[in-house]
Parts: C-alpha cells; structure tokens; sequence
C-alpha cells in the first residue's frame, strides 16, 4: 500500500495534485481542502495517500494530514453508498472537525448539502460513523498532525460565525482561508477576525 507520496508539486487544480517523483508523474485526487493547502508549483509537498483499485482504474487519492486519509478510508470502507467520489466530495465541503462534529451530533441537514449527498445517506454517514467517529482523527490524533487551527480553536471560529448567521458550510471554509493566512498556532478570536475581514 502506498501510505504518502513526497515530491515536487508540477501542477495543481482544486481536485487534483500532480507530483513528480524520481522522474515520474503521479496524479493523485484531492478535496478542496487539501488543495488550499498545496504549495504553488516547483514546491516540495507530502500528501498522505491512499490507493483504491478497480477493474479498469487505480486511482490514488492524496490528503494533508493522515487524519483526512484515514477518515476517508473509513467513509469509503464502512459506509454503503459512499465511494471514493463521494468520499472527496464531502472533505470538499467541510473540513475535517466539521465534518466529525456534524456526525457526532447527527445533524443530517449539514451533511444531506454536500454535494452528491441525499439525505438517506447523510442518515447512514451518522449512523454507521457515528460510534467510530471518536477513534480516528478525532481529537488526539488530528490535531497533533494538524495543528491548533484545526482543532478547538477552528471549530469555535465555525461555531461564532454560525451565531452571526453564516452557513456552516461557508463559515468552515472562511476559517479555513484565516487559518492558511494565519498559521496553525492561531486562536479563535484571531481566526474570526481574518474570516471577517
């Protein structure tokens, strides 16, 4: 299995990362996410990788921290409905702690409005998620690999932009810019700051 991949980033677009490697162009997909945080291109960069194999594909799929990667593993592998496709659909939309909060308080409505998501399998995302979510990439492990940005400090941010009346969805993705703009050791107020500027 390939676990990550570390080269020189040649080309990036919002879904998807070309990394050259000993000569070697690889394609890898990403989510939204991941690609706000890619360097410009003729940059080193590391994405944490995992493979899926079909029939008439393989495709590699890549991740800023181990803790995206592994909650994708575990979306596509435990959750019927969700594919890969689907998978990098919804850690486009919401970042991870947003996406662990919305499962953990089984609220349907924000995950039902990822694109390529009813509500039936925003109900199955919680249901068969929700007692898993705790586990992988929640608060020891994601934030040791992602920084205070993404942990307390991201998810407060989220929370008081959503008291002002912002979407979640556009109120992680505020966050998200102010803390690329900011640094991982930001706090909340400064991140609500940057987001409102």
């Amino acid at each position: 299995m390939i676990t990550s991949i570390q080269g020189i980033l040649t080309a990036a677009t919002p879904v998807a990362a070309i990394v050259e490697l000993n000569g070697l162009g690889y394609e890898v997909h990403v989510p939204v996410t991941t690609a706000e945080r890619l360097p410009a291109p003729g940059n080193p960069v590391k994405l944490h990788t995992y493979v899926v194999y079909r029939e008439d594909a393989q495709n590699l799929y890549g991740f800023a921290t181990p803790a995206e990667r592994d909650f994708f593993r575990l979306m596509i592998e435990n959750v019927t409905g969700v594919g890969p496709k689907v998978a990098i659909s919804i850690l486009s939309r919401l970042s991870l702690p947003l996406l662990q909060g919305a499962i953990r308080a089984g609220d349907v409505g924000l995950l039902a409005k990822c694109p390529g998501i009813g509500r039936k399998t925003a109900e199955r995302l919680v249901v068969e998620l929700k007692s898993r979510v705790g586990g992988i990439g929640s608060e020891g492990a994601a934030n040791a690999e992602a920084g205070p940005a993404e942990g307390s400090a991201h998810r407060d941010a989220v929370a008081a932009l959503g008291a002002l009346g912002y979407k979640a969805a556009d109120a992680d993705q505020a966050v998200r810019r102010a803390a690329l703009a900011l640094g991982p050791a930001a706090s909340t107020e400064q991140l609500i700051k940057k987001a409102l500027a």
